[in-house]
């Protein structure tokens, strides 16, 4: 059997352990771009394709291969297919690391026999041999990790859903027949929970033959140490989930009320003669933006926005901004042009493509009261290590602010 393993990240590491030792006998090829600029060449070669979630299911040498007859899977779809237990696989634009956790901490508390893996950074291949009857999985899922898949969950929670990642997929569309594959393969027992003021959330758990739960921000009085209406609409996803495994809810609410937030997620840096710097560096498109943007009622704010264009629609920026008090925004990166006219005349716009003039510049048309928020609204993920460091530069700089 000849088999190629397609990137060789994290993910790719765990699966090559897998392979070697379910197809012990299989000749075991690992195709990566960093190894060969030609990496794609010649799949159609092969018994089985492993694909790694950066490469995009749709790239025309993936879609040769299967018209072939190639098996393509992936980790996830592998775990998906042979885990024992329960399965809970969270996705949405944003907001699916923070629901995770929660899902995974209030279930923990409860002595449940659970485990946390996806696109939180661990590959869930290597949970297979540890999981029982009475074992719980949750799962953080992409729109890269389910693309392609033919399997789903039996209890999804799908979260807003809004346009991201458009350099990787080819339109909104084909990033929402991605994300729908949580629920597409389900059963009339299993479950999907949703958010009924999204449009999008609804649409997709319509797609599910399970039971469909709507769950309001609402529903629970939620208590939560981070800012932000879309991080209680997180909470409650997260409690009605453990509701619906036997968990009490006074359980989950102590979890939650005691939650201090996911790195990069409007994180509390420091406040600097009475300024108050915020690190929202996971915000990768306008939309979670502006949530950051309403997380702070009556207070002024200054922006820090920018990065790299992932082709998305900045417009509605303006309209956050004009509404939501906000003084000034400082662009930096390659789409700052692009943002500046996406806002107009909505407030001063200075820019600069160096991190720490950025921030002196942001503390400087600072009141006492105000908040500074880095929520670039654009740079792709696989920027932040080479470029802003996931926030963690940032924070650096604001910590050495008088």
């Amino acid at each position: 059997m000849n088999i190629a393993i397609l990137g060789y990240g994290v993910e790719g590491k765990e699966t090559l352990k897998f392979v070697k030792n379910k197809y012990p006998k299989a000749k075991i090829s690992i195709l990566d771009r960093e190894k060969d600029k030609d990496y794609l060449k010649n799949l159609d070669s092969f018994d089985i394709v492993f694909r790694s979630p950066g490469v995009p299911f749709n790239t025309k040498e993936i879609q040769k291969a299967v018209k072939k007859g190639v098996k393509v899977t992936s980790s996830t779809e592998v775990f998906l297919e042979g885990a024992r237990g329960t399965v809970i696989a969270v996705t949405g634009t944003k907001g699916k690391t923070t629901t995770a956790i929660l899902i995974y901490e209030i279930l923990k508390r409860a002595g449940k026999n659970v485990y946390l893996a996806g696109n939180i950074g661990k590959s869930p291949i290597d949970l297979l041999p540890k999981l029982n009857k009475n074992s719980i999985t949750v799962l953080e899922l992409s729109s890269f990790q389910l693309h392609g898949i033919s399997v789903s969950p039996q209890i999804t929670v799908v979260l807003d859903i809004f346009p991201d990642h458009l350099d990787h997929h080819r339109n909104f569309k084909e990033y929402m027949e991605a994300k729908t594959n949580i629920v597409k393969f389900q059963r009339k027992n299993d479950v999907v929970f949703y958010v009924p003021a999204s449009v999008t959330s609804a649409e997709i758990a319509r797609r599910s033959l399970g039971q469909k739960v709507a769950v309001p921000a609402h529903r629970f009085p939620i208590n939560l140490k981070i800012p932000g209406v879309h991080n209680i609409q997180n909470a409650a996803m997260a409690a009605a989930v453990a509701s619906h495994l036997g968990v009490s809810p006074v359980v989950s609410l102590e979890i939650i009320s005691g939650f201090n937030g996911v790195p990069h997620r409007l994180k509390f840096v420091k406040t600097v003669g009475g300024v108050s710097f915020y690190n929202d560096s996971a915000s990768t498109n306008p939309e979670t933006t502006v949530a950051a943007l309403r997380s702070f009622p009556g207070k002024s704010k200054i922006l820090i926005a920018g990065g790299r264009d992932k082709n998305l629609d900045f417009g509605i920026l303006k309209g956050a901004v004009e509404n939501e008090d906000v003084k000034s925004i400082v662009l930096f990166g390659e789409c700052r042009a692009k943002i500046r006219r996406a806002i107009g005349g909505a407030a001063h716009v200075v820019s600069s493509n160096n991190l720490e003039n950025v921030v002196k510049s942001a503390f400087k048309k600072a009141d006492a009261g105000d908040v500074v928020i880095f929520s670039p609204g654009a740079t792709s993920f696989d920027m932040f290590e080479n470029y802003i460091d996931r926030g963690k530069k940032f924070e650096r700089i604001v910590k050495k602010l008088k």
